[in-house]
């Protein structure tokens, strides 16, 4: 069964098989989560076991998000979570939106291309590991979901991502359609009753004890939510113990005043149909619990979701690097929560608000707005970023008595102007617009306040971050080889991969140095670290390697007059090096080594091995080293690799056995393109992926003419 009206009539087979694997699993919550067409996103489809409103928090997950959904997909493994403590372990943010004691795992959904993953929700009773009959059953079960999906594509109708999941039952629980059997079921779960709420909060029945301990008659209860109907039930406290009835599937308990004096005791005994709540009263005195506090507040407290929601994006902005990052976040996450259709993220620079990012805009719109001075008149950012006071218009009439252009531009129908600032100074402004009027109640007003603090924050970060790597990689491009020089009779290919984590730069480096009509040489080196003083002492040893090369240096010297300059630099940092000399006249290859790993060979006929080159101690240690040099001969139809550690460094892997295993590639490689030979071997070495290092890549290649 699907919710009415979310879902076309080709969702059929897809919601069926998944919930049947709800239902076969065992599982209390189940959802799936797609990919989005560009595989940056994942998008909640359909929901089972729990309102789509508490979904709200994880609806789309980017990803890069170190959450389980994105992890199994990205991974392309199951992820098993069995207790609250591991998952606030291995995944803090997630734990952050789902405190509750429960057992979840998240498996891709993969069949002729990636789907999305699955994810199965347990109450914390069951064991907390999984067998591998259950991993199996699972993984069965995402292969049939892969294939009503495939079969959806080729009938034309591909998934949609709409406003909400579609929400489906399982069949296990039967829906209260009515007080009698909302009270048939209640009956079942409790020998005595009070009232019963729905999987949404909803009072579905009420006992006519139940309405006198309450104050308040059945009829008016019915169909309504508990902090709706009764006001002294307005408190986040006891909508987050609803939220965690439903969600742990366990029961649970917390004690309300009814006022003035009325102390009651309120048992909620959940299940896949609803929840049983059974009201009991309590003595005079409060008992000493945080729900049990007298709140005299006459205004609306935030709601439980709105506190989840802003925890999680809370957690979700310190985790982002740079100024793109938090555009996508906003757009992504903080957008879809506040039901917004437009966004406009600009910053203060020079006296103007500079647009970093918008969605839902036409290009003349944001062209209209970009760089419109700080005191504008034009539109209220100026002055909601000169006064720090967050503006709200929830309609254009509303917005027209005070700035009569500013509807006239977007056509939008309600706006937030959220001034960004950090400790009084402003950063910029962020503007949430919407199609339609909009209200802003105190609470969201409250919230989205809140969150204008965490974008400043996570925008003046992130600005901050990409002007260093903008200026680290503009430093670091400089010193690598813009091209590699043309040498008759070779072919040669190189690739620089930046390491995925911290500022994206290093020291590896690169570099072919044309020597004469009959000489050339190879030179590949690695200094320590993963910043600009790396990068900065790359191009001093690329630079000294150069100019001794240059002069026709045996390579023994090459690198010790190299290993004297770092010496007298004294820069902390440590280098390694492979040089290698080819003389074409001579048909040799001479080559000597601080500390690199060696170079792969791989011989006419195919034999591909590694060359022992006896090292010599990396650059900058010792003044006086010797660099021993190994010579072989430069024959036709040799290919000659050279690499960095990044390339066959692995955790727990011994590293003669990558490098064994990168020689076993290049054996397999055809030769003809080297361009295609280094993508199959960082493909091979799995070093397109995430990477703690960076990596570099020389292959050289002698022509049969030469």
């Amino acid at each position: 069964m699907t919710s009415a009206g979310d879902a076309p009539a080709d969702n059929g087979e897809v919601d069926a098989v998944f919930a049947e694997t709800v239902r076969r699993t065992g599982a209390s919550i189940g959802a799936l989560y797609l990919l989005a067409p560009d595989e940056q996103l994942l998008w909640l489809d359909v929901l089972c076991g729990a309102p789509a409103d508490f979904a709200a928090p994880w609806a789309t997950v980017p990803m890069t998000a170190p959450a389980p959904v994105a992890v199994a997909v990205r991974e392309d493994r199951l992820v098993w979570v069995g207790s609250q403590e591991e998952m606030a372990r291995s995944y803090p943010r997630t734990a952050m939106v789902l405190p509750y004691p429960l057992a979840l795992v998240a498996a891709p959904v993969t069949g002729t291309r990636r789907w999305g993953a699955l994810l199965l929700m347990w109450s914390a009773d069951r064991p907390p590991y999984m067998t591998g009959r259950e991993r199996s059953h699972i993984a069965s079960r995402c292969r049939r979901l892969a294939r009503a999906l495939e079969g959806a594509v080729e009938r034309g109708r591909p998934p949609v991502r709409g406003d909400r999941p579609r929400v489906v039952t399982t069949g296990t629980g039967r829906r209260s359609a009515s007080p009698a059997t909302a009270a048939a079921d209640f009956a079942e779960r409790l020998p005595g009753g009070s009232c019963a709420l729905d999987l949404e909060g909803r009072f579905t029945y009420v006992s006519s004890g139940a309405s006198a301990l309450l104050g308040c008659e059945a009829g008016q209860l019915l169909g309504t939510l508990p902090w709706q109907s009764l006001r002294w039930l307005d408190d986040p406290t006891y909508e987050d113990r609803y939220r965690a009835a439903v969600i742990s599937r366990e029961a649970v308990a917390f004690t309300a005043c009814r006022p003035p004096d009325r102390w009651l005791d309120f048992h909620l005994y959940p299940d896949a149909s609803g929840i049983s709540v059974r009201i009991v009263p309590t003595g005079a005195q409060p008992p000493p619990v945080p729900g049990a506090v007298r709140s005299t507040r006459t205004v609306t407290p935030a709601r439980a979701g709105r506190i989840y929601q802003l925890t999680h994006l809370a957690a979700a902005l310190t985790e982002v690097v740079g100024v793109q990052d938090v555009i996508d976040l906003v757009a992504d996450q903080i957008m879809p929560a506040f039901d917004a259709q437009g966004l406009v993220l600009s910053t203060a620079d020079a006296g103007r608000l500079r647009i970093m990012g918008s969605r839902g805009y036409d290009a003349h719109v944001i062209e209209r707005l970009d760089a419109l001075p700080v005191d504008t008149d034009f539109t209220p950012a100026g002055r909601a970023l000169h006064s720090g006071i967050p503006a709200f218009f929830a309609d254009p009439e509303e917005m027209r008595r005070i700035y009569p252009e500013a509807p006239l531009i977007s056509g939008k129908q309600a706006w937030a102007f959220l001034p960004l600032i950090i400790s009084g100074r402003p950063v910029g402004c962020c503007v949430l617009s919407y199609d339609h009027p909009h209200s802003f109640p105190a609470e969201e007003r409250a919230v989205l306040t809140s969150i204008a603090g965490l974008i400043a924050q996570a925008l003046d970060r992130a600005r901050l971050y990409d002007t260093k790597l903008q200026l680290a990689h503009g430093l670091q491009q400089a010193l690598l080889p813009r091209t590699l020089p043309s040498i008759t009779g070779l072919r040669v290919a190189a690739r620089y991969l930046p390491a995925t984590r911290g500022m994206d730069i290093g020291g590896d480096f690169y570099d072919l140095i044309r020597l004469g009509d009959t000489a050339a040489a190879a030179v590949i080196g690695d200094v320590q670290g993963h910043n600009v003083a790396a990068a900065a002492l790359m191009g001093q040893v690329r630079t000294g390697v150069y100019a001794h090369a240059t002069l026709g240096t045996s390579p023994d010297q090459v690198l010790a007059r190299t290993n004297r300059l770092l010496a007298d630099l004294a820069p902390d940092l440590f280098t390694s090096c492979l040089y290698a000399h080819l003389d074409f006249a001579r048909r040799r290859v001479t080559l000597a080594s601080a500390g690199h790993p060696p170079p792969l060979l791989r011989l006419p006929g195919g034999d591909t091995r590694p060359l022992d080159v006896p090292p010599g101690p990396l650059l900058g240690i010792d003044p006086d080293a010797v660099f021993p040099l190994t010579e072989i001969p430069l024959t036709p139809g040799l290919t000659i690799a050279f690499y960095t550690d990044g390339l066959v460094e692995t955790p727990g892997v011994d590293l003669d056995d990558s490098i064994a295993g990168l020689a076993r590639h290049l054996a397999d490689a055809d030769d003809r393109d080297l361009e295609q030979l280094i993508d199959e071997l960082l493909r091979k070495a799995s070093a397109t992926g995430q990477r703690t290092d960076d990596v570099a890549l020389l292959v050289l290649h002698v022509e049969s003419g030469r």
